[in-house]
């Protein structure tokens, strides 16, 4: 898989670029603030819908736009095929497919699967869960396109419950103070009716999706745990051993069954009803997981040094790409500012592991700092225009 042709309108600091692409490898350089990492996070969304360094669209399109293209041409196998979505902030983003409409844009996730390595990636290691609960998801989504539904069904599941809930703790405080009645009835003429029943509709929800979610994490941490692994030891030598473990909400080993950890999720959330209600948020499922990362015996967070981080950090890129690879056909490779991050010797040691890749795109901020292991074409980046120099 390799991309063929890049064209942007509107976003970021770009108003409009078009570039020509092959495979191998393609380093952008240039100063940093002059729009590099906007070309390639542009080829990172066409894979994932999403961006890499901010959590929602806004900031995608360009100041004074009103929307963003993207348009991407994928070839696989010699069939090519051109993605191009249009983001619209605050409104429903619409996508095509070999021009035509497609009916929601998740339907077009898959078709361009990309590997994205970047500085924000430390925070994997040193971040909060919810940064390594993102890449267990977006890793799902990319081997299994129809994850971004189960995904999506959860968190409108986990919405709509955590509102209930809201609700409900208002209700009970109200009735403290001598206004129960009065949210009662706001509480019905809501449509909520009587807020227990209720839950236990969502509860079934939230445990249904939620169990497919999870099973789904749990099957995949025992893939990615051989590779990291042996990821870390390529990049970390003399560095203790890696290690990955789920932890979950609740006590869940892998291999259990769908249906029984369906059935585990609705009696946490019953044992938990109590302490939901009087906080009113949902305690107990996915949303509250956490992959473990250790070095030996230490959790990484905390005890790794910033070159150990930024090892385990990478080698959890490695093994998505591996896993990638096992399904079928090399994804695309993004380094973006990577390389100015390593020492030497993990420099080459990186350099050393992605060159076979069908197609690499590095992002540097002067040309030195992209190993001759991978040189390739290179573009000049500069004040808003891109322009092919080798």
């Amino acid at each position: 898989m390799h991309v063929a042709n890049l064209s942007l309108t509107d976003f970021r600091s770009y108003d409009t670029v078009d570039l020509g692409l092959e495979p191998g490898v393609t380093a952008f350089v240039g100063p940093n603030g002059q729009g590099k990492t906007n070309l390639v996070e542009a080829l990172g969304y066409v894979a994932t819908q999403s961006s890499h360094r901010v959590a929602n669209d806004g900031p995608l399109v360009r100041q004074g736009a009103a929307r963003a293209i993207v348009r991407s041409v994928v070839v696989r196998e010699d069939r090519r095929a051109l993605i191009e979505l249009e983001i619209n902030p605050g409104k429903a983003n619409r996508a095509r497919l070999n021009r035509s409409p497609v009916s929601r844009p998740r339907d077009v996730v898959g078709l361009l699967r990309t590997v994205l390595f970047a500085p924000e990636d430390l925070a994997m290691v040193k971040g909060d869960p919810s940064e390594r609960r993102r890449y267990l998801d977006d890793l799902l989504v990319a081997r299994t396109p129809r994850f971004a539904g189960v995904r999506a069904d959860y968190d409108r599941v986990l919405k709509q419950r955590g509102a209930l809930l809201r609700t409900a703790a208002q209700a009970r405080r109200g009735g403290r103070s001598g206004r129960r009645a009065d949210n009662d009835a706001a509480f019905a003429a809501a449509g909520a009716g009587d807020p227990l029943s209720t839950l236990e509709v969502w509860d079934a929800h939230l445990a249904r999706h939620g169990a497919e979610l999870l099973a789904a994490r749990l099957e995949l941490v025992e893939a990615l745990r051989p590779l990291v692994a042996a990821s870390y030891a390529a990049l970390a030598p003399n560095s203790a051993p890696a290690a990955l473990e789920y932890r979950g909400s609740l006590s869940i080993e892998a291999g259990t069954d769908r249906a029984t950890l369906e059935e585990r999720l609705r009696a946490g959330l019953l044992e938990v009803r109590t302490s939901e209600i009087e906080r009113g948020v949902t305690l107990v499922g996915p949303h509250r997981d956490d992959l473990f990362l250790g070095l030996g015996e230490l959790p990484a967070r905390g005890y790794a040094s910033h070159g150990e981080s930024w090892s385990f950090a990478l080698a959890l890129r490695l093994a998505a790409y591996d896993l990638l690879r096992a399904d079928g056909g090399d994804p695309v490779l993004i380094l973006d500012d990577v390389f100015a991050e390593l020492d030497n010797q993990r420099r080459g040691r990186l350099a050393e592991i992605v060159a076979p890749a069908e197609q690499v795109l590095i992002t540097a901020a002067v040309a030195d700092d992209v190993p001759a292991e991978l040189v390739g074409a290179r573009f000049d980046v500069a004040e808003g225009s891109v322009h092919r120099v080798r």
